[in-house]
């Protein structure tokens, strides 16, 4: 138990020392204003978090629907060539293919198979055709006759041409007798030799030569222009024969059927040994360096095509340049049917109906606002597109012009350097933003 010290000796007990002596005092402005600034930037720190999360909360409420980025696809607008361009399957055909037809109705022999090489001008069939023949043989002799024929008017002109000289050379000696008799009848009537009469009769004689002699050199003119006319006839109905005779010796001659080009034989039209009128299709032969490439596009491009446009068709890895060689002027079941010609190198290996790749340059033009074509295009009617910044992507109204197999023309609505969804826009329900997650 304590007990209470009592006054007497309060005063005797000694006094223990504390130390307060030795405390400094330390001056509290310094601290406070330390942590002053701790505190205001704090303060700073937590009004930013604030800022920055309430611009999250913000875009993210603005957001309609959220989309991961994995799953759409996104393209840069872009200003630079633009080629539009159409692609379309082509089919592998013959540009020459020629179908041989007999010449005359007779039986066929085939000297080749289909699927045989063959070279230009080499016999492909045969023609039997015993009535072509016999008929040749008869014009042939009939053209003989008439060489005879024209032989023989020949010697007959000749013969009359000398007959005809002899009477003028005749009548040339009777009108020079008849001259000297006149003459002597002259000179005898001057010296009173003759009589009246006999001098008349010398000159009525000199007169009567003369007319004869200029009748001969008539008659003879008529009748060597006469026989030479008929000469002239009979040379022509001999060379009509000629004609004659060549024409059928030029089919006799393509009784036997020769390949026009380098190619393979294609279809055999008729069994061997079979009968064929005349005109029927015999063989065809296909020329393997004149390929072509029939292609087809919708009818929305029939306009835009024309002759001359630059292509190209790709064949396994490689692509070959070709131009379009024709445009069929009609349309078919909403299509337009067209043909490509290889410009300089061919494909080699190349086989009719084979399928292969097509594509044909429209046009070209250059500063063209572009963007790679994708599923919006479709998707959104060519009139709506999603620009992106950082993670959300705003429905924006724009204006589409000419497309290509890979690019889309840009009328209005975007500029170079904006990022577009380019992905099909049908998940996006026409909301007016879109986030893209992570």
């Amino acid at each position: 138990m304590i007990s209470a010290v009592p006054q007497n000796d309060r005063e005797k007990v000694t006094r223990i020392r504390d130390t307060s002596a030795q405390d400094v005092q330390i001056d509290q402005a310094p601290l406070q204003r330390k942590r002053m600034i701790k505190l205001i930037g704090a303060g700073v720190g937590a009004l930013l978090l604030v800022i920055v999360i309430g611009v999250l909360i913000s875009s993210w409420r603005s957001a309609e629907i959220y989309v991961p980025r994995e799953r759409v696809r996104i393209a840069e607008v872009t200003k630079g060539r633009f080629v539009r361009d159409v692609s379309a399957q082509g089919t592998v055909v013959a540009a020459v293919s020629p179908t041989l037809f007999a010449i005359a109705p007779g039986t066929v022999h085939y000297l080749v198979q289909a699927g045989d090489a063959v070279k230009k001008q080499q016999p492909i069939a045969q023609i039997d055709s015993p009535e072509l023949r016999n008929e040749l043989e008869r014009e042939q002799a009939t053209l003989a006759s008439m060489e005879v024929a024209v032989q023989r008017q020949s010697i007959d002109t000749r013969r009359q041409l000398l007959s005809n000289q002899q009477t003028i050379d005749l009548a040339n000696v009777n009108i020079q007798a008849a001259e000297r008799e006149q003459h002597r009848a002259e000179d005898s009537w001057g010296k009173h030799l003759i009589s009246e009469r006999d001098y008349e009769k010398a000159r009525d004689d000199a007169a009567a030569a003369g007319v004869n002699h200029k009748h001969a050199i008539e008659t003879a003119q008529l009748q060597k222009e006469s026989l030479q006319f008929e000469l002239s006839a009979k040379r022509l109905e001999r060379d009509r024969q000629r004609l004659v005779v060549q024409d059928l010796q030029r089919r006799v001659g393509e009784l036997e059927i020769k390949s026009p080009v380098d190619g393979i034989v294609g279809t055999l039209a008729v069994n061997e040994r079979a009968a064929v009128p005349q005109n029927a299709a015999v063989i065809t032969v296909v020329d393997l360096t004149a390929f072509e490439v029939e292609f087809q596009v919708p009818e929305t491009y029939a306009d835009d095509l024309s002759v001359k446009m630059d292509a190209e068709v790709t064949y396994g890895t490689r692509k070959f340049a070709a131009t379009v060689s024709s445009v069929s002027p009609e349309v078919k079941q909403g299509q337009v049917t067209g043909r490509l010609r290889f410009a300089n190198e061919v494909p080699q290996g190349l086989r009719q109906n084979q399928r292969l790749s097509t594509r044909i340059v429209l046009e070209q033009r250059d500063d063209v606002v572009k963007v790679a074509r994708g599923p919006f295009l479709d998707t959104g009617g060519g009139r709506v597109a999603y620009v992106v910044h950082d993670d959300v992507a705003t429905r924006t109204v724009i204006q589409t012009g000419g497309t290509s197999i890979s690019e889309v023309e840009i009328l209005e609505g975007l500029s170079p350097g904006d990022r577009i969804i380019i992905s099909s826009l049908g998940e996006f329900e026409r909301v007016a933003t879109v986030k893209l997650t992570d």
